[in-house]
C-alpha cells in the first residue's frame, strides 16, 4: 500500500464539512485530497459549475497525470454540473461523502464517470 492510499484510509470516518481543510474539524473532497497527498488544496474552483477542464487545470498544477491505480486522485462527474474528487484505493475509492456526512470507503469502481486521474504521490 502506498502512502497516499494509507493516508486516505486513515481518514475514513472523519466528519464531512463543506470547505473543510483539516481532519480535526472536517473535510470535503478537496480537503481529503489535500490531507491524503500532503499538497495544498486548490482554490478558485467551482465544483458545481461543472467546468471539468478548469478543475483539471488546477489539478494539473498540483499533480502529474497518471494511471487510475491505488493512490491516484480521481476527478469524477458526480451529477449534472457537479464534480467530485476521490482517492483510488486497491479495493475501491475513499471520498468525502456529503450524504453520509463523513469520509467513506466505497468498494469497487466509482459510481460516477472518471474524468481524469492524477498521481497522488511524488
Amino acid at each position: 500500500m502506498n502512502a497516499v492510499e494509507a493516508a486516505a484510509r486513515a481518514l475514513v470516518g472523519t466528519r464531512f464539512r463543506l470547505h473543510g481543510r483539516d481532519a480535526e474539524h472536517g473535510l470535503d473532497c478537496v480537503g481529503l485530497v489535500a490531507a491524503a497527498t500532503g499538497r495544498a488544496a486548490p482554490t478558485g474552483y467551482g465544483w458545481r459549475g461543472g467546468d471539468a477542464a478548469r478543475v483539471a487545470g488546477l489539478l494539473d498544477a498540483q499533480f502529474a497525470r497518471g494511471a487510475d491505480g491505488p493512490g491516484a486522485v480521481l476527478l469524477l462527474r458526480a451529477g449534472p454540473g457537479q464534480l467530485h474528487l476521490a482517492i483510488r484505493v486497491s479495493d475501491g475509492i475513499v471520498h468525502a461523502d456529503a450524504g453520509l456526512r463523513r469520509v467513506a470507503w466505497r468498494p469497487g469502481t466509482p459510481p460516477w464517470p472518471v474524468l481524469g486521474c492524477w498521481k497522488g504521490e511524488g
